[in-house]
């Protein structure tokens, strides 16, 4: 005699759950989350000033851009997230693309290989932000996407105009990847 629809009283049919993957996911949580630099740094206003002429502005920007990448991307994440309230389907879409996000940018410890060719971090940053802004659109909410697309583009842009980049370290093979757009991945 057959129980369909019954619960199962014995545990060997249970899932079994794998420590090791959410561990392996926890840990790498925490290692994309460190790429990001501290809000304390980002925001310190003794190191906030008017740049000397265009090409200080130009330094400063290339330096914190390089320097804050993580953060300037979540400030524009949030900025879009703000404006979406209003429209659920296009905060529904929008969510899922931030699980996207987090996945193939933010927690990758390994470059991305597709079909055997390594994309670079640039790339992938441009190709995300390119998909959302494009999925966003067809959700009708489109000026309030760009409205929000453009309003973080500024608030990054003022940002790393105005903050000084004395205090900022990055060592001159990471500088020089993170400008040309080629990231280097240690070997573990």
């Amino acid at each position: 005699m057959t129980n369909y629809g019954a619960i199962p009283t014995s545990s060997d049919g249970s899932p079994v759950v794998d420590l090791e993957s959410i561990s392996r996911t926890k840990h790498r949580i925490v290692a994309g989350l460190a790429t990001r630099r501290p809000w304390k740094v980002m925001f310190d206003f003794h190191s906030m000033g008017i740049p000397h002429g265009f090409s200080d502005a130009l330094s400063r920007t290339k330096k914190n851009l390089a320097y804050f990448r993580v953060n300037y991307v979540i400030v524009v994440l949030i900025v879009i997230f703000f404006s979406l309230i209003w429209h659920p389907i296009s905060l529904i879409v929008f969510t899922v693309l931030v699980f996207v996000w987090i996945f193939l940018y933010f927690l990758r410890d390994e470059p991305l290989k597709v079909f055997r060719y390594q994309i670079n971090d640039l790339t992938v940053l441009i190709v995300l932000g390119v998909v959302t802004i494009v999925l966003l659109l067809l959700t009708n909410a489109t000026l309030n996407i760009i409205g929000a697309v453009v309003t973080g583009a500024v608030l990054v842009l003022i940002h790393a105009v105005v903050r000084k980049t004395e205090d900022l370290f990055l060592d001159e093979e990471a500088a020089t990847t993170e400008t040309s757009g080629l990231t280097s991945y240690p070997s573990s």
